[in-house]
């Protein structure tokens, strides 16, 4: 399982021209912590897995080996969230989620 998680994780960063400094620095952990993931020496547990997937615009289900078809799911799943909540949300909620959707964090 580490090998699979260290080889997303370094073909991410690559697609991404992102440095493992980089990546350690958006998920909040060290450069060291990141370069053992890619390696495959550790693997990292699930709070810092999410924050890892989350600096890579992934889920950790791919991290862990999971299928990249499963983004098409999640995407129809948050659309019916999303619909079935927006009457619910506030404006400063609804402006969030667009900022996220727009890569304005």
């Amino acid at each position: 399982m580490n090998a699979s998680i260290g080889g997303r994780l370094a073909s991410l960063m690559k697609e991404k021209n992102m440095m493992q400094k980089e990546l350690a620095e958006r998920a909040g952990v060290t450069e060291a912590a990141v370069s053992h993931y890619v390696k495959g020496d550790r693997c990292p547990r699930a709070s810092v897995l999410a924050r890892l997937a989350d600096a890579l615009g992934t889920t950790s289900d791919y991290l862990l080996g999971g299928d990249a078809e499963d983004s098409n799911e999640e995407f129809i799943l948050a659309r019916r969230l999303i619909a079935r909540n927006a009457s619910q949300m506030t404006l400063a909620q609804k402006k969030e989620i667009m900022s996220i959707l727009l890569g304005e964090d």
